[in-house]
């Protein structure tokens, strides 16, 4: 069954990007790599609560939850992901179908 990779990023202004314009070039072929389908890739976002106003939103469709897990797991994606964390607050969940 499909499974969608929702993502959340907050960018600390005072801070800045940091070296999450890497990361961003860096994890597309990874994802793609274990399937991944980006819905959503954007910083086009409209907040319709205040509680939840995010500077960038990321959708990502995978065919199924192993794939999704397989890839988060994977030694590529361990090696970039402290460029996301040292950079950014990204909230994400999971929605299968």
């Amino acid at each position: 069954m499909a499974c969608f990779f929702i993502i959340d990023v907050y960018i600390d202004k005072s801070k800045g990007r940091g070296s999450y314009d890497d990361y961003i070039e860096k994890v597309k072929p990874i994802v793609e790599k274990y399937g991944g389908e980006y819905i959503a890739r954007t910083e086009n976002v409209t907040s319709l609560s205040p509680l939840r106003k995010p500077d960038r939103v990321i959708i990502i469709k995978f065919p199924s939850r192993e794939m999704l897990d397989a890839c988060f797991a994977s030694d590529e994606y361990r090696q970039i992901m402290h460029e996301r964390i040292d950079s950014v607050d990204a909230r994400a969940v999971i929605v299968e179908e």
